[in-house]
């Protein structure tokens, strides 16, 4: 892309009557507190006051505000299908049937546990190590993981080119922590999912001593698991994570199952090499599989499918499943309506047939062609600031200015939609189809075996609010559903854009060069195009923000993860330096803007990015997020992040003795 520093020619600064949502609205500030004493508290707090926990939600925030309000625009979308026949087999009458059949729960309660006594007869058939093999590919098909996970993705270090890939799996509480640790919160977590196990088992039929045993079969194999898993922040390294081998090493190595067997069954046909992700995980595996008796593996592998059938089943299995995940883990109070939830189901099954007509009514091609320009701004401004840096040599900056300019840009939706012509949904039951959906989607991606990678494929639905960069490709990709207030105002004065949807680009374009993105060239290899000396000075500078974080108190004693969520505060960070030189480049040559509702046009840019992080959390899922979630929480993707940049200092004139204050020299800027 050809950069440029034009400035995006949005309306005047002033607010027409007829303008929708004000560009910052002065009921989301909390005027008890001052800017330097807790600013996200100060820009916010109206926002959190206004908008208290609903007991549907464990998080409430700016993103579930517009996620809410997309629902309703997506109800409104299969509404108008429900209000005209569909032709057979078309997307149209899927998208219909997977709907009614998350709303018609009277047929689901009558049908209790029998949409999966089919699969859970052919686990309890399993008769030997080969038949096992074949049974965990099969569930693995229909979208039950079980001790792993395999997929078809680019090569690390051949990106062009897809490979054959393995990473560990075979947990069910999301973190190798909740098993092992033994604080107040992992013993309650742990405890409710003695219950939920053995729920599960009693509605599928178990007498009440089998699903006692049951329960503490899955749970010690669970553990041992949980004993052998890298952890969280290796999860991260991506050079840990790389082990290129051939399969017939692996599979020598690894003798935990009959590849052979399970190859041909999940659809491998002509992989000679693959990725183990985390090696000492499955060589863990191989030893506790080989003492982990037949009969207690069938009973795991049971637990997995009804695990995953639970939300497709009669209100006794999703209320099960809602007191542990949503209650217990999440401290939500209630299920989300039905509706809502039928419509996340479509939303998933068939993402892209909805996100077509999602961006058929209510996006704009207008701003598809603001964004592209703005974007151009953002690539703009970090070439400047590479050239700027006092610590990278001009070796170094050569190569990152190479990879700066050559992000593939995806904006709003994809050049081409997604087929669901092959998708078989049918009238029979919810989870059935659900496992259909699963095998599409399995199919689909074992056609890429083998083959040169579609760098036109979107990792995203249009109507997600959310945006990514995707190492591999070297791709950035904002969806249509977040560029809307108040991330994208097209009524907004340059400043609330550039501190929205502006960090936002510059947040993408930053992780192309956090602690996992830099370690990828331009063409999204994993290559070593940093000198030595460069690296250990990002490494030394990462680890001043790592410290900075570590220090936070998320609740109660519990602290933040700095070294887990190094990456997303990093590119907060460079997000927010990016943006506000790119907005500065837009003024040049031209008056300084005029101060809006007694803020200057700096503050602004300030307010409208943490206006983006308002939210509400309940503790139950603070402590949840700490273990699970690689961003920070709101008010420290806030605070956290603008303590190190001068500019807000002197936007809002922070001065030492403020609670905000960072001296200098404790400071750290990396992009």
């Amino acid at each position: 892309m050809v950069l440029g520093v034009a400035a995006m020619a949005f309306a005047a600064c002033t607010q027409s009557k007829d303008a929708g949502k004000p560009a910052i609205d002065l009921a989301n500030f909390d005027n008890t507190v001052s800017a330097g004493e807790d600013f996200y508290q100060y820009a916010c707090g109206g926002w959190m006051a206004a908008n208290p926990l609903t007991p549907e939600y464990a998080r409430y925030g700016i993103f579930d505000q517009l996620d809410k309000e997309n629902q309703e625009k997506l109800k409104s979308l299969i509404e108008e299908l429900n209000a005209t026949a569909q032709e057979p087999g078309s997307v149209g009458e899927k998208i219909q049937i997977v709907y009614a059949q998350g709303l018609d729960s009277a047929k689901r309660n009558a049908d209790g546990a029998a949409p999966v006594m089919e699969q859970m007869a052919a686990i309890k058939a399993v008769a030997d190590k080969d038949e096992l093999s074949a049974m965990i590919a099969k569930l693995q098909k229909t979208g039950v993981r079980s001790y792993f996970g395999m997929y078809i993705g680019a090569d690390e270090k051949n990106s062009m080119m897809n490979l054959l890939q393995f990473s560990q799996g075979g947990l069910s509480m999301g973190d190798r922590d909740y098993y092992l640790q033994n604080d107040a919160n992992s013993v309650r977590i742990r405890n409710a999912y003695k219950v939920y196990m053995n729920k599960l088992f009693t509605l599928a039929g178990y007498s009440e001593e089998a699903a006692a045993q049951a329960t503490e079969k899955v749970l010690a194999l669970e553990t041992k698991i949980a004993e052998i898993s890298v952890d969280r922040a290796t999860l991260r390294d991506v050079h840990k994570n790389y082990n290129k081998m051939s399969v017939k090493d692996f599979v020598k190595k690894y003798p935990f199952i009959s590849w052979d067997v399970y190859f041909k069954e999940v659809g491998i046909k002509n992989s000679t090499e693959l990725n183990a992700s985390q090696v000492s995980f499955f060589a863990g595996l191989t030893k506790v599989l080989k003492n982990t008796p037949l009969d207690d593996q069938k009973e795991y592998l049971t637990f997995k499918l009804l695990n995953s059938a639970s939300n497709y089943l009669s209100d006794d299995f999703v209320n099960a499943n809602f007191e542990f995940s949503g209650k217990a883990v999440q401290g939500r109070e209630q299920l989300q309506p039905r509706w809502k939830r039928s419509l996340s189901v479509v939303n998933r099954t068939l993402s892209e047939a909805l996100g077509q007509k999602y961006v058929e009514k209510y996006f704009p091609a207008s701003s598809k062609e603001k964004m592209l320009e703005m974007v151009s701004n953002l690539q703009a401004a970090l070439g400047e600031r590479i050239n700027a840096l006092d610590w990278m040599s001009d070796e170094t900056k050569a190569k990152a200015q190479e990879k700066l300019g050559t992000f593939i840009v995806k904006v709003g939706y994809p050049d081409t939609w997604k087929d669901y012509s092959e998708l078989d949904i049918q009238n029979d039951s919810y989870w059935a189809n659900m496992c259909r959906a699963s095998e599409f989607r399995h199919k689909e991606m074992m056609e890429d075996e083998g083959q040169p990678v579609d760098r036109t494929e979107w990792g995203m639905s249009p109507q997600t609010v959310n945006a990514y960069y995707n190492p591999t490709t070297n791709e950035i990709c904002f969806p249509a559903a977040i560029l809307q207030p108040p991330f994208f105002n097209p009524n907004a004065d340059d400043a609330v854009n550039y501190g929205g949807i502006g960090v936002v680009i510059g947040h993408e374009m930053t992780h192309g060069f956090d602690d996992q993105g830099r370690n990828y060239d331009k063409d999204g290899n994993i290559s070593a195009w940093w000198t030595e000396d460069d690296a250990a000075k990002f490494n030394e500078r990462a680890q001043v923000l790592v410290e900075q974080y570590n220090k936070i108190i998320v609740i109660d004693t519990v602290h933040a993860d700095g070294a887990y969520t190094l990456g997303e505060n990093i590119a907060d960070q460079g997000g927010l330096l990016i943006s506000h030189q790119a907005y500065l480049n837009t003024l040049k040559g031209k008056e300084t803007p005029a101060d809006v509702d007694g803020f200057n046009h700096n503050q602004r840019f300030f307010l409208g990015y943490a206006n983006l992080w308002a939210q509400n959390v309940r503790p139950q899922e603070i402590l949840r997020r700490t273990k699970t979630d690689v961003h920070s929480l709101g008010k420290w993707r806030v605070n956290g992040a603008l303590r190190n940049i001068q500019a807000w200092y002197d936007a809002f004139d922070i001065k030492e003795g403020d609670a905000m204050w960072m001296a200098p020299e404790e400071r750290i800027n990396i992009w």
